[in-house]
Parts: structure tokens; C-alpha cells; sequence
């Protein structure tokens, strides 16, 4: 079982970068496929990027490509969300969270949101 806490939200203008931190505990973080999801007011939860348990494949969503930067510090039981040339439609809860296996559909433990409001 992993815990998720989110921290580095707030405030920023588009255009602006902010970086996410998703604190996981437990000695077992290193194992998890560790993922970033976010949910804007009205809106579904949509999936943004993901990793793979020692880093080597990331994945992202069509519209945060060449933009946001997923990574992670397994030795700290960290992980990360980079955010550059931030737009008014990433406004958003943003929520950490992590699966055991990379086919698997859904994940199984979730962190609360840190939220994210860029304005124009």
C-alpha cells in the first residue's frame, strides 16, 4: 500500500511553469507505474502523464506533449509534474496516483489534488 500527498499548486499566469510534487510512502513506491490526472470544474478527470516504476517510459496526453514533464525520485519516493508554457485550460485539480502493473486499468491509490489555476 502506498500513501499519495501532492504538493506545488497555486497561482500562475499562462505562459508561466509550476512544478508538482507527489510525495509516496512506504518502501514499496519504487514498484508503482506512478501517473498524474487532473479535473477542471465540470469537467471528467482526465489523464495527463504517466511513468514507469524506474522511470523508463513516460506517456502523456496529446495536449500537454512537449510541455509537461513527468519524473520521478525513487530514492526519495517522489514524484514529479514539470509544467512550462502554461495555458488557461490546464486549469485544473491536479491528483497523483499510482497502479501496480502497466496493463492494469485503473489505479489503485490516489492522492487528494493540489490545485492548479492559470490565469490569462
Amino acid at each position: 500500500q502506498v500513501q499519495l500527498v501532492e504538493s506545488g499548486g497555486g497561482l500562475v499566469q499562462a505562459g508561466g511553469s509550476m512544478r508538482l510534487s507527489c510525495a509516496g510512502s512506504g518502501r514499496t513506491f519504487s514498484s508503482y507505474i506512478m501517473g498524474w490526472f487532473r479535473q477542471a470544474p465540470g469537467k471528467e478527470r482526465e489523464f495527463v502523464a504517466r511513468i514507469t516504476s524506474r522511470g523508463g517510459s513516460t506517456m502523456y496526453t496529446d495536449s500537454v506533449k512537449g510541455r509537461f514533464t513527468i519524473s520521478r525520485d525513487n530514492a526519495k519516493n517522489m514524484l514529479y509534474l514539470q509544467m512550462n508554457s502554461l495555458k488557461p485550460e490546464d486549469t485544473a485539480v491536479y491528483v497523483c496516483a499510482a497502479k501496480s502493473t502497466l496493463s492494469a486499468s485503473r489505479y489503485d491509490y490516489w492522492g487528494q489534488g493540489t490545485q492548479v489555476t492559470v490565469s490569462s
